[in-house]
């Protein structure tokens, strides 16, 4: 009998890959130890500075962040966490924040300038109310996850022990992205009418953002150069089985979004030049 491979896996819990999970979804020449990290966004930290996974969940920002430095990582074109973002901006319920034009001069919360929802909605931001980064101040809970990437001089870290949720009440700061710790009825979407802007943002440009999707180490796609169609087979088996919707997954399903968000990670200066999807993903999948 052969032995299988065995890799160190950390993918979040999600209805979409339960089935790889409980091993109804089995591989003849792999399988997935997976290992319990909470919440997930830690692991891709530990993933790009430690390379302490084979298999891991990682942000598209840090993956291009990764990609831009050299760390030997390649992702495989399994999205496992999207969607639209138009209301992941908010300010607190009472605020007079009109429209993103009124953040001109203000501070705004993300857990890290190189979040993927923040590049999203910088982006958006840029490109559809033609707001410059730098017209913000970005206040932040933490650096980068890829260690070697420095925050530019417009980003503030908030002061030690103090949450953004509690800045945001105390009017630290006037709005923030992704924002979580909130009661409901608390805060309201800065972009009007944000559901409807989201899907006639999505309906003109033909984008459903990516947010998380698969890497491994590159030197075990080398080694096993099977491995990447390996685990898209998986990963698609498992959705199949999910009784709920799941992003798409393949290179032809997500080409356009991955494209959108990398050229927003350079316009941004998460990264030092615009990549393409196909030299951050494994080819063929």
């Amino acid at each position: 009998m052969t032995t299988k491979l065995v890799l160190r896996t950390a993918i979040g819990d999600y209805a979409h890959v339960s089935a790889l999970k409980d091993g109804t979804v089995e591989s003849d020449r792999l399988r997935l130890n997976f290992v319990a990290v909470e919440p997930i966004t830690r692991a891709f930290r530990r993933m790009v500075r430690g390379l302490e996974f084979d298999v891991c969940e990682i942000a598209l920002a840090t993956l291009a962040q990764a990609h831009d430095v050299g760390k030997p990582i390649i992702g495989v074109p399994i999205v496992l966490m999207g969607g639209l973002h138009h209301g992941a901006l908010v300010c607190m319920n009472q605020s007079g924040l009109t429209g993103p034009g009124d953040l001109v001069g203000k501070r705004v919360g993300v857990r890290a300038y190189s979040q993927t929802t923040g590049v999203w909605l910088r982006g958006i931001l840029r490109s559809d109310y033609a707001m410059e980064p730098e017209a913000i101040t970005w206040v932040t809970e933490e650096d980068a996850h890829v260690l070697e990437y420095r925050d530019p001089p417009y980003v503030l870290r908030a002061p030690p022990g103090r949450s953004l949720v509690e800045m945001l009440r105390g009017g630290e700061i006037d709005a923030a992205v992704a924002l979580r710790g909130t009661v409901p009825g608390e805060v309201r979407a800065v972009i009007p009418n944000a559901d409807e802007a989201a899907a006639a943002w999505s309906g003109r440009t033909g984008v459903r953002p990516v947010n998380h999707v698969v890497a491994l180490r590159s030197d075990l796609l080398v080694e096993h150069p099977w491995l990447g169609e390996e685990l898209f087979r998986m990963f698609a088996a498992a959705g199949a089985r999910s009784s709920g919707q799941h992003p798409a997954y393949g290179m032809t399903a997500n080409r356009t979004a991955i494209d959108l968000l990398l050229a927003f990670a350079a316009e941004q200066g998460l990264t030092n030049e615009i990549y393409r999807a196909e030299q951050m993903f494994e080819a063929g999948v």
